[in-house]
C-alpha cells in the first residue's frame, strides 16, 4: 500500500493533538494574547481534521482553570498563585472553543509531578507547601510520592472537581509516573517500603501496585461522577524490551514495567483505561526502538482498548517518514488513530505536515471510535429535517430526537451530502460535511438546477450514531 492508495476514509478516528502548557509558550503573555494563540492553533488544527483536543491544565499540581484546590499555575501566568487578568478560565474556554469546532476537549494533567526543574516559588496552597511531607525529591523534580494512600485520594479529589465543574469529554494521563530514572541517583522511599510492603517482597513489585492502585482509583472515580468521560493514558513507548520479557517487542530502551513502574497491559486487561496513546516518537529504523517494530507491538498486545499512536511531528518530519507510518496506521487493524506532539509544529506547517493531513490523510471529518464498554446504544434520529431558503442562502434545519440521559439524547449531529445519482448511506465516511453540536448547517451554494440529498444523523455523548432523516435539495 502507498500513502495515495489511502483514499477511503475511515468513518471512525481518534485524532488528537497535544497542546502543552509546560513549555513555558503561554507563561505570561496575557489574556488577549493567549486567547488569540489558541484560537488559530485551533482553527488551523480544525482545518487539519483534528477532533480532539488535549490540553494540558495541571502541569505540577496547579492550575489552568479556577480551583478552589490549587493555586493558578506559574506556566499561565509567571507566578504560581496569581491570577490572570484579564481574569478567564482557560479550561471552560476550551471546552467552549472546541465543542463550538465539533472537536472533543480531553484535560491532560500531570497526577504526580509537584515541582519541575524551572525555578520559582510555590504558592502558599499549594500541595508542596502545605504537606512537603507526602513529596519527594528527585533530580530537581519534586514528586507526589506514589506510595502514599492520600496522594491517591488528592489527586482523585482534584479530578472529581475538574469533571463536575467543566463539560470535558476526556481525562488524559501521560508518562510521568515514578520519575524517569537518571544514573546513581536513588528514589527516597526505602522507609515507605519497609513501613509498608503491603504484603510484597520485592521493591519494583510495590511500586507497580502502587501505580496500579491509583489507576484503578482514577478509572473508578471518572466513572461514578461521569460515566462518559474517556479516560486516556500516553505511556512511554516501550512496555518491556525482549531481553527482559520474550514478549517484548526488539528493542533496547528504557521500559515502562521496569523502569517507570506503569504496568500498562495489566490496566489495559483490566479494562481501566478508555484508550491507550503510546508515544511511538522514533523513526523507522531507529536502531534502539524502531517505529516498525513498536507500531506493530502495540497492535499486537493492546488489543483490549482502543489504541491511538502518540506520534512525533519533528521528528517524522527530519526523516521524511510521514508517508511509511500513515500506511502502517491503515493496514494495522487495531490502530485507531493518532494523537500528535505537538500540535504547535502541525499548526506551523513543520515540512507541510498539516497540509499533508488536511489534503489527503484527514481531508474528511471521522467521527470517534465506538466505546461500546461504556455505552452501545445509539439515540433516536433527528425530526423536522428540512431544507430553508433564507435570502438565497440555503440553510437545513432539523430538531433534536426525544431522549433523557447522557446515553439517549443527542449531544451533536453528523451532516451527509450526496449528489443526484448517488446510493444514500451513511456508511461512506466521504460523504460527511459536517459534525456539529447545532441543529442547523448553511448549504454551500450551487449551480442553479443542481439537485441533491442531504442526511443527518444524531449522536449521543459516546458517538453512537442514529440512522438517518434525509431531505432532498435542489438550488
Amino acid at each position: 500500500m502507498t500513502a495515495l492508495a489511502i483514499t477511503a476514509q475511515p468513518k471512525r478516528e481518534f485524532r488528537g493533538a497535544w497542546i502543552q502548557c509546560v513549555n513555558g509558550q503561554f507563561k505570561g503573555i496575557g489574556t488577549k494574547t493567549m486567547q488569540e494563540t489558541l484560537t488559530y492553533q485551533l482553527d488551523e488544527l480544525q482545518k487539519d481534521g483534528c477532533n480532539v483536543i488535549i490540553f494540558q491544565v495541571r502541569p505540577e499540581c496547579d492550575a489552568l482553570y479556577q480551583s478552589a484546590l490549587e493555586p493558578w499555575s506559574y506556566y499561565l501566568t509567571g507566578q504560581q498563585g496569581l491570577a490572570p487578568q484579564p481574569y478567564w478560565d482557560p479550561l471552560a474556554w476550551m471546552v467552549e472553543q472546541c465543542h463550538k469546532r465539533g472537536m472533543e476537549l480531553h484535560a491532560w494533567i500531570n497526577p504526580y509531578r509537584a515541582k519541575t526543574k524551572v525555578a520559582h516559588a510555590n504558592a502558599v496552597n499549594h500541595v508542596v507547601s502545605q504537606h512537603p511531607e507526602r513529596c519527594f525529591e528527585y533530580d530537581g523534580l519534586t514528586l507526589l510520592n506514589p506510595a502514599l494512600k492520600e496522594n491517591r485520594d488528592y489527586i482523585c479529589q482534584v479530578v472529581t472537581d475538574i469533571l463536575e465543574r467543566y463539560d470535558v469529554d476526556g481525562l488524559h494521563i501521560d508518562d510521568y509516573f515514578y520519575p524517569y530514572p537518571v544514573a546513581g541517583v536513588n528514589i527516597p522511599d526505602d522507609a515507605y517500603f519497609r513501613a509498608n510492603p503491603q504484603g510484597f517482597t520485592d521493591k519494583d513489585d510495590w511500586r507497580r501496585n502502587n501505580v496500579n492502585l491509583f489507576i484503578e482509583q482514577l478509572w473508578a472515580t471518572i466513572r461514578t461522577v461521569k460515566p462518559w468521560v474517556k479516560f486516556g493514558v500516553s505511556p512511554f513507548g516501550i512496555y518491556r524490551n525482549e531481553k527482559s520479557d520474550p514478549n517484548g517487542s526488539k528493542t533496547n530502551g528504557l521500559q515502562n514495567y521496569d523502569q517507570l513502574y506503569a504496568d500498562v497491559l495489566l490496566w489495559v486487561k483490566n479494562g481501566w483505561v478508555d484508550y491507550c496513546v503510546p508515544q511511538i516518537y522514533w523513526e523507522i529504523g531507529n536502531k534502539a526502538a524502531d517505529y516498525d517494530e513498536l507500531i506493530h507491538w502495540w497492535d499486537k498486545y493492546c488489543t483490549k482498548t482502543t489504541l491511538v499512536i502518540g506520534e512525533d511531528v519533528e521528528r517524522t518530519v527530519k526523516f521524511n517518514q510521514m508517508a511509511r507510518k500513515m500506511v502502517l496506521h491503515a493496514e494495522l487493524p487495531n490502530v485507531k488513530g493518532t494523537v500528535l506532539w505537538y500540535a504547535k509544529a502541525v499548526v506551523d506547517n513543520v515540512g507541510n505536515y498539516g497540509t499533508r493531513l488536511r489534503e489527503l490523510y484527514w481531508r474528511n471529518p471521522a467521527l470517534q471510535p465506538a466505546m461500546k464498554h461504556i455505552d452501545n446504544k445509539a439515540p433516536k434520529k433527528p425530526r423536522k429535517v428540512q431544507a430553508v431558503d433564507i435570502e438565497g442562502q440555503k440553510v437545513l434545519f432539523w430538531t433534536a430526537p426525544k431522549g433523557e440521559g447522557w446515553k439517549d439524547a443527542a449531544a451533536s449531529y453528523v451532516v451527509y451530502r450526496f449528489n443526484q445519482g448517488d446510493k444514500v448511506t451513511v456508511d461512506d465516511a466521504s460523504k460527511i460535511v459536517a459534525i456539529t453540536s447545532d441543529t442547523h448547517y448553511e448549504m454551500p451554494r450551487e449551480t442553479p438546477g443542481t439537485k441533491c440529498t442531504y442526511a443527518v444523523t444524531a449522536l449521543d455523548r459516546m458517538q453512537n450514531e442514529s440512522s438517518y432523516k434525509k431531505v432532498k435539495v435542489k438550488y
